[in-house]
């Protein structure tokens, strides 16, 4: 395997292309005009993707971020207030979409180190009623947590955390772009880690492959919903179904996969953990993501090891001043692994 510039592309998951199967069914691929509900790839993919995570219904949506956007949006008013981690996805790169065109409030608590939310900090954001209060209605979990460390979430604590909410009168929305990754980390179906939220998104094309798209879960009322404000963002796809295909191929054969991804970031980590220069300040991966340290000491920053290695035809991002991250996906294989860790090697060694 390998992409069509022999790149060896560890920026992100979201760099995979299409399998060669995905593309076959993208050509032959039956469709309608979904905003009419009559395209029957695009309701096999929403039906089946509810299924597979414990929902009563899905929506096919564009992006992951949209995704996100369409839930607060259902599940709050203009004036709502949202809790959400420091450390979030829809606290750092959504653009703050959900204030800029919902209106609605967030309220940051810290993200601790194994990704979660404090249960005591949640119920500590929440607030009672009270004239000056903005009312509380959403706590959102991303599950795995990626700016900790790609860290898979228990089933405990989203139970825990969902009893919570619910206790307190609010709703449950999970972040849950690689909610996948984290059932296989944990050795589950990804429906146990989302049966106590209210509402649930994952994407299609980061490590399942698909070049397009998120699913939205729920209940049929909160999609019903959602189906709505998707239109009103301009989501409303119409021949959606070329796309929809490749993410049911996605579904039915790169979940089980995704402990390849895991094996290989843990292989690159612990041929990289004698080199006096790398620290890793986030731990050992549990999924497949690298988070990287640099020593202060050393003689080159992660920017000027980012074109270093861009040279010899891999590339990664620097995640900070003096960090970057490395994420393996179906597209790095065994021999690109070994390349990696050589050429850390040669840099830093």
């Amino acid at each position: 395997m390998a992409f069509e510039n022999g790149m060896i592309d560890l920026r992100s998951d979201t760099v995979t292309q299409p399998t060669l199967e995905m593309r076959q069914v993208m050509a032959n691929a039956k469709v309608g005009d979904d905003v009419y509900r009559d395209d029957p790839t695009v309701n096999e993919l929403e039906e089946f993707a509810a299924e597979l995570i414990g929902k009563e219904a899905g929506l096919f949506v564009p992006s992951g971020t949209m995704a996100n956007l369409i839930a607060v949006l259902a599940h709050c008013q203009r004036g709502d207030e949202a809790v959400m981690g420091n450390l979030g996805h829809t606290f750092l790169h959504e653009v703050g979409g959900i204030s800029a065109l919902g209106g609605v409030f967030v309220s940051i608590i810290p993200n601790q180190k194994d990704g979660t939310l404090s249960l005591e900090d949640i119920r500590s954001a929440y607030r009672d009623e009270d004239i000056h209060h903005p009312e509380s209605r959403l706590v959102i979990i991303e599950n795995t947590q990626n700016a900790c460390g790609g860290i898979p979430l228990s089933v405990e604590y989203m139970r825990s955390a969902g009893a919570l909410a619910h206790g307190l009168g609010i709703k449950m929305h999970v972040d849950g772009a690689r909610i996948f990754n984290a059932a296989v980390a944990l050795g589950i179906t990804a429906d146990k880690l989302a049966e106590s939220a209210d509402s649930i998104m994952f994407c299609l094309s980061k490590g399942l492959c698909a070049p397009v798209g998120s699913v939205l879960c729920g209940s049929a009322e909160f999609i019903s919903r959602s189906r709505k404000i998707r239109k009103q963002l301009g989501g409303g796809m119409r021949q959606a179904g070329v796309i929809a295909a490749a993410g049911l191929v996605s579904l039915r054969t790169m979940v089980n996969r995704l402990e390849e991804d895991h094996v290989r970031a843990r292989k690159i980590a612990e041929g990289l953990k004698d080199i006096p220069a790398i620290h890793f300040h986030k731990g050992f991966p549990q999924t497949n993501m690298v988070f990287i340290q640099m020593s202060q000491d050393s003689h080159i920053k992660p920017a000027d090891l980012c074109k270093y290695f861009a040279g010899k035809g891999i590339l990664f991002s620097d995640s900070g001043p003096d960090q970057f991250r490395l994420v393996t996906h179906y597209w790095i294989n065994e021999a690109d692994i070994d390349q990696i860790i050589r050429t850390f090697q040669e840099a830093l060694g």
